[in-house]
């Protein structure tokens, strides 16, 4: 029997993957495997959004599979200083060891890669990720369903959870094109970062002062975010951001989210060691 797990973010695209593997392979043969990267902490503001958890339970039950929540135990700040690294647009060392390696080491423990197939939420504006997700992932075989007809945006994949009696996480109805580690992730940008100041100044708050816990933590001029200034790339930190008014930034620089989509990438451990 074929076992299909969705690689379950608490998005909307993971949400509808699994909606269409239900629908292929059947509830019984589906499992929802979430990595949760607020791990064990209880402090606020350094993980998920808190809706996200409020939606997998409502999706779960909308879906009626099998879910599995997964955790390091570790927070994304905690990665950081644990590598010496402050994750970036270029490298997210919280991806890689807060989501992947959880769900790789879930799936050596509990599945066989000739009877499973890994379900991935991208769509098909992303289909160039194929390849090295696939890449990967071997020797699992892995399916993309919302890279097939019938073709959907993010606003009806929305629309369609609408329809089904679910009220989607709040981040997109806030303006964020993600729901990924409550609107802060590393690999946003600039315009991004600006939004989350705007609507969740506490929160954007907490990450300035991480941000900078890790700066004097390494001693080093690190941050998450850069910019380009005759055609030099220079850091900006969080602070140096908050300062600035609306038109001195890069509101075209949202960034991209991929924890699930960017292979399990073996140079990291090397790159670790660096910082831009």
């Amino acid at each position: 029997m074929t076992k299909c797990i969705v690689m379950f973010s608490g998005g909307i695209g993971s949400w509808a993957a699994a909606k269409r593997a239900i629908e292929k392979y059947g509830k019984e043969n589906v499992i929802c495997l979430f990595s949760d990267v607020k791990g064990n902490s209880t402090e606020a503001h350094v993980g998920e959004d808190e809706d996200t958890y409020r939606f997998i339970d409502d999706a779960i039950k909308n879906l009626k599979c099998k879910y599995v929540r997964v955790a390091d135990g570790r927070n994304i700040w905690e990665v950081f200083k644990d590598k010496k690294y402050l994750g970036n647009s270029r490298l997210a060392n919280c991806s890689h060891e807060l989501k992947q390696k959880p769900a790789r080491e879930w799936l050596k423990e509990n599945t066989e890669p000739e009877n499973t197939i890994i379900v991935i939420g991208i769509d098909w504006t992303e289909t160039h990720r194929i390849p090295s997700v696939k890449e990967a992932y071997k020797p699992y075989k892995v399916e993309f369903p919302m890279t097939e007809k019938p073709y959907l945006s993010k606003e009806e994949m929305i629309a369609e959870a609408e329809k089904d009696g679910l009220k989607p996480p709040r981040l997109y109805s806030l303006g964020f094109s993600h729901n990924n580690c409550g609107g802060g992730c590393v690999r946003a940008g600039q315009a991004q970062f600006r939004k989350l100041l705007q609507i969740m100044p506490d929160r954007y708050d907490k990450w300035m002062e991480k941000e900078n816990e890790i700066r004097e933590y390494l001693g080093k001029d690190v941050s998450i975010l850069t910019e380009q200034k005759n055609n030099i790339k220079k850091k900006l930190t969080l602070e140096e951001l908050k300062t600035r008014e609306t038109k001195d930034c890069d509101m075209l620089d949202i960034g991209g989210c991929g924890c699930f989509v960017d292979g399990f990438d073996m140079k990291l451990e090397k790159e670790e060691t660096e910082n831009g």
